[in-house]
């Protein structure tokens, strides 16, 4: 289900999925350019995955596996997942392919999904902690949105700890509890 308040939640049920219409339904315009209200059975349409999760759970129309999911993107991911751009395929890859796994029928793009985010996990942070910032722009390119935000936090936990290494706040706090002592002496 949609967390209500999250915006990449909702932005990742807009994706567009194909549909198949099993059964004649009236009293819709899904193309604006029809004389009638109907959609015919058998025909087939890109939706929103939010209708279309709605109209396959009421059995209404089947789903489509998406092309950021099919045969050829899994077999770039395999020869080099490092470098495949995901966000041009899918900017919220993963979790749309949660959210799409248990209603395609196939079984293997859960472990394919986690597959995919094991063998990108490490150039990520690997990138995060090493790159410069015009690298870094635009190997961001490439990254799904949650490849993103923890290319982000790796980024920030780096500068953080660099902070800390050349004396950040360790020091104002060694000098104050130094300053205790000799008070209490």
């Amino acid at each position: 289900m949609t967390n209500y308040y999250d915006i990449d939640d909702i932005l990742a049920e807009e994706e567009l999925v194909s549909v198949m219409f099993q059964k004649a339904v009236n009293g819709v315009a899904i193309d604006p350019s029809s004389e009638t209200d109907s959609v015919e059975s058998g025909s087939k349409v890109e939706l929103p995955f939010w209708l279309a999760k709605e109209l396959h759970l009421r059995q209404v129309a089947v789903m489509g596996l998406p092309a950021c999911f099919n045969q050829r993107t899994r077999l770039e991911i395999q020869a080099d997942a490092a470098f495949v751009d995901l966000r041009s395929r899918s900017q919220y890859f993963y979790e749309f392919g949660c959210k799409i796994a248990p209603l395609v029928g196939d079984r293997t793009i859960g472990s394919w999904l986690l597959s995919t985010f094991k063998s990108r996990y490490k150039e990520v942070l690997t990138k995060a902690h090493t790159a410069v910032f015009a690298a870094s722009s635009k190997y961001l390119t490439v990254l799904s949105k949650e490849e993103t935000k923890m290319y982000e936090a790796a980024q920030s936990s780096m500068t953080a700890f660099k902070k800390w290494r050349i004396g950040g706040p360790r020091f104002q706090k060694a000098s104050f509890l130094g300053r205790k002592r000799k008070s209490s002496e």
